[in-house]
């Protein structure tokens, strides 16, 4: 595995544990009792550390690029692995949506040129005989 994949690893080991210490932290703060101050400060000490960390590894990350959209998904309550996938089908959807742009421009064409053929036939003969020496000279 390359530095930075293993970097990217280490940083998602890391995280994960931070989130299950405050987790844990917050269990204990909801339910709180007098007895279970040592094992709140153990774990609030943990997540500094955690956090010291993840601070750590900044450096062998910090040139992966991630795109701010990622982070509106993510504040939204919805799962960031799934932003490619929402991203592939907005693009497959506006894909769609292209070609049927294409595909009327194609018919309009078509339409013109028969329409036009009627009223302007030697100026038609002309542009398309214009038309085919530009292909063949391409």
């Amino acid at each position: 595995m390359s530095g930075s994949g293993a970097s990217l690893e280490q940083l998602e080991q890391q995280l994960e544990r931070a989130i299950e210490n405050v987790r844990q932290v917050r269990i204990v703060v909801s339910d709180f009792q007098p007895q279970g101050q040592p094992a709140l400060n153990q774990k609030l000490q943990q997540i500094c550390r955690d956090l010291a960390e993840i601070d750590k590894l900044r450096p062998s990350v910090q040139d992966i690029q991630v795109p701010l959209e990622v982070f509106d998904y993510i504040d939204a309550g919805r799962n960031p692995q799934l932003f490619t996938k929402d991203c592939m089908e907005k693009a497959h959807s506006k894909n769609e949506e292209v070609k049927g742009k294409i595909n009327a421009y194609r018919m309009f064409k078509a339409h013109l040129l028969v329409e036009l053929s009627a009223v302007f036939p030697s100026e038609l003969k002309y542009y398309r005989a214009v038309r085919m020496e530009d292909r063949s000279n391409q």
